[in-house]
């Protein structure tokens, strides 16, 4: 009987598989490999919990900063309008954190002019993909008047602007300051008319766009025996008077001052005609003359009055032909006005009624 062919039962061996193979054909991994993989997944979260930590410091740092100066951060999206902010923009605004916010909502706090500044500089900014800074005044949703400093960005994507952002600033503050500043520069502490240097800086200022009319320069009558004979204190009450009704008598003056210790400025615009000047300067005398109640004590004053007409020359001529004016007045009799008037044909100068 011929041999029969035998066929082993079960699975063939695969040439070239070697021991330590897996049925999917994967080399295991050593304990060495394995090791080495863990310590760098853990070297990895080690790191990423120290930027973690960082970054939460950095953040409580400028958190605890922009309370600090007031400063907070806005952002807009554009053309959606959609608008984000920070905690200190809400808390500038008097609004609860986290609301949502509506732009037609939040620029009804701006009154009309800033509101009009903001729009242009926006719609500037936006068109040429630009920025702006704006200090404007608003009015929060609790009532309160407060200054901020606008500041802005375009952000663009394929020249498409697609965000607009920045910071807004409480300047409040800095605004009240500045303006007491000025206010001191610019006006007498006393009285409360403007004072020398912004009469001065008036009258260098005027030119075609912004012509004078006339200048008239009033002395108080009598004021110095009041000074000598009740004091600086009772005398200061006099001057405050007096201030008082010259800006109340002159309403359509274009500036009124105390250029000196009894001595005062009205500027009047081209708008008035000799005869309306002149009328001005007999209600400044007759106001003026009024008796004046000083702590218990009825004054009287006066009031002499120069007038010179604004011409061609230049602002120390105007000055100077006010003030001639002014000691033709009072070589007058005082309680009077006179209106400078050159000689026709000679350099001399004098004054007539």
């Amino acid at each position: 009987m011929p041999d029969a062919s035998y066929t082993p039962k079960g699975p063939a061996s695969q040439p070239g598989k070697r021991a330590g193979q897996d049925s999917g054909g994967e080399q295991r991994r050593d304990p060495a490999t394995i090791s080495k993989l863990k310590a760098e997944l853990a070297a990895q979260a080690a790191l990423i919990a120290r930027q973690e930590v960082s970054l939460a410091h950095s953040r409580k740092i400028f958190d605890r900063a922009s309370a600090a100066a007031r400063i907070g951060v806005w952002e807009c999206s554009l053309p959606g309008e959609e608008l984000h902010w920070t905690d200190v923009v809400y808390d500038l605004f008097d609004l609860p954190r986290g609301v949502a916010l509506d732009r037609s909502e939040i620029v009804k706090c701006y009154p009309q002019e800033s509101r009009m500044a903001l729009d242009s500089l926006r719609g500037r900014a936006i068109a040429e993909r630009s920025g702006f800074t704006l200090d404007a005044e608003i009015t929060t949703f609790a009532g309160h008047s407060r200054w901020i400093r606008i500041t802005a960005s375009v952000e663009c994507e394929a020249d498409v602007p697609v965000r607009i952002f920045g910071m807004k600033q409480d300047i409040t503050e800095e605004k009240i300051l500045s303006d007491r500043m000025r206010y001191m520069a610019e006006f007498d502490a006393m009285t409360g008319l403007a004072n020398r240097a912004r009469f001065q800086a008036r009258l260098a200022q005027a030119d075609a766009s912004r012509p004078l009319g006339a200048l008239l320069l009033i002395d108080l009558d009598g004021f110095k025996a009041v000074n000598d004979t009740f004091g600086h204190v009772v005398g200061d009450e006099c001057l405050k008077a007096a201030a008082e009704r010259l800006a109340d008598g002159c309403g359509e003056a274009d500036l009124v001052a105390r250029v000196g210790g009894d001595e005062f400025a009205v500027l009047l615009g081209p708008h008035l005609d000799r005869g309306a000047v002149s009328g001005v300067a007999r209600e400044i005398i007759e106001r003026m003359g009024k008796p004046v109640a000083v702590r218990g004590q009825s004054l009287r004053l006066g009031a002499s009055v120069g007038i010179a007409f604004a011409g061609p020359g230049s602002p120390c001529d105007l000055f100077a032909q006010a003030d001639t004016a002014l000691y033709a007045a009072k070589a007058a009799g005082r309680n009077t006005f006179r209106i400078f008037k050159a000689q026709a044909g000679a350099k001399g100068r004098s004054a007539a009624a």
